[in-house]
């Protein structure tokens, strides 16, 4: 294991996977809490499998099943419940932090980009990657990585929170019973359709990364699927009477399951403007004709004009007179403010092209910018750990929005949802 914020050597991991892990924490008893950079359900399988268990060929969903919950730090679990035990160990009362998060569907690259952000050094042998990244197994299982949200922080105070793709077939198929309704319980404990369940869960985990996230890394695949874009934009319609982590009107706990929306609003009047992650879209995988200047600089100015009219223009705005002048993939377009913050990667195999950035330079290039850019602050000073808290209570007002479940009834009578 390594420290929170250090990166960890694994090259001991076989042969510790056996003993017990007594003599391993009565040595570091006084030493700052460590965290798993791997994710800590494949560490623990693989210690299950070394004492000689038949090694078959189980999907991850139920080696998970078998595993004790403690080992999990998910915030948000595939129950579509919010914990903020597992985390809080690892976080102080430090009120100068980061949180940056990530949102998009399967197999773009979301975990790629955030171990990449965390400064994850993919080329040193016996190391172990932050988050996890998709297989060749995990591919040909149609599975997925990440479940709910992970989290990580890294020695700087970053916090880093990486989740479970949207419009996920494969979430879809995990959440489906037999006669169509969901297992999981997104709504007021009311069963719905999987399909609107699943659409739904991609909203509200877009609504609370915005509220909770200082930055969001919005995740597409190539240059011509706007879903995310789609996504986004709904969250912004729906993402009403939901404040900060550190918003006056979290204040009173013992209150707050009787708290209207009502009520929600007229605290936030005293906080001002309603709060709104700064979005920074990222297109990946693309092709040599996809990285021409003048084409990237059309997709920006499409990009811009979609959200002229959302909070996240006004967040723009009020971001730029205070970020720094930094370079990014397209330096003949950063002199123009009224851009959004967009990026685009090539794909890792287009290894042939001398005429524009390499992925790799590319996914650096991301890291220099998202580290670099001064993202809204909180309406008022919080720490880690209040921040951690309040974001739980933040998802049950997400969970329980009004707006978000008229959005909801509209969408199930209609039958205008993903099918």
């Amino acid at each position: 294991m390594a420290g929170i914020g250090g990166g960890p050597n694994f090259s001991n991991q076989n042969s510790n996977t056996s003993s017990s892990s007594a003599p391993h924490s009565h040595h570091h008893h006084h030493q700052a809490p460590k965290i798993l950079l791997a994710k800590p359900a494949l560490v623990t399988a693989a210690k299950y499998n070394h004492g000689g268990a038949p090694a078959g060929d189980d999907p991850s969903s139920s080696l998970r099943s078998r595993l004790p919950s403690v080992g999990f730090l998910n915030l948000l679990s595939d129950s579509w419940d919010f914990h903020t035990d597992r985390f809080l160990p690892f976080l102080t009362d430090n009120t100068d932090f980061t949180v940056i998060g990530v949102i998009g569907p399967t197999g773009v690259g979301k975990s790629t980009i955030m171990n990449e952000i965390y400064g994850f050094d993919a080329t040193s042998s016996g190391m172990l990657p932050p988050f996890a990244i998709e297989s060749v197994e995990t591919k040909a299982m149609a599975k997925h990585c990440t479940v709910g949200i992970e989290p990580r922080i890294t020695s700087e105070r970053i916090i880093l929170l990486d989740t479970q793709p949207v419009f996920s077939p494969s979430v879809l198929a995990e959440m489906i019973r037999p006669d169509g309704s969901s297992t999981v319980s997104v709504w007021g404990g009311e069963s719905l359709p999987a399909e609107l369940a699943h659409e739904l869960m991609s909203i509200q985990l877009g609504v609370l990364l915005t509220s909770i996230c200082h930055i969001i890394l919005v995740v597409s695949e190539g240059v011509h699927d706007n879903n995310m874009w789609r996504l986004m934009a709904t969250v912004d319609l729906l993402k009403h009477s939901i404040p900060d982590p550190s918003s006056l009107s979290l204040s009173h706990p013992q209150s707050f399951n009787t708290v209207s929306d009502k009520e929600i609003k007229d605290k936030m009047q005293e906080v001002g403007e309603e709060y709104m992650a700064s979005p920074i879209f990222v297109h990946t995988k693309l092709h040599d004709q996809d990285l021409a200047p003048h084409y990237l600089v059309q997709m920006k100015k499409a990009l811009t004009c979609y959200f002229s009219s959302t909070s996240f223009n006004k967040q723009k705005h009020q971001n730029a007179s205070k970020e720094k002048n930094v370079s990014s993939l397209n330096p003949e377009d950063d002199s123009d403010p009224t851009l959004f913050k967009s990026f685009f990667i090539p794909s890792k195999y287009n290894t042939d092209s001398l005429q524009y950035e390499s992925y790799s330079s590319s996914l650096w290039k991301l890291r220099d910018q998202v580290l670099s850019m001064g993202g809204p602050s909180f309406s008022r000073t919080v720490s880690e750990r209040d921040w951690l808290k309040n974001s739980g209570k933040i998802w049950e007002l997400v969970k329980n929005s009004s707006t978000i479940s008229d959005y909801c009834r509209t969408l199930q009578s209609s039958g205008l949802f993903r099918r």
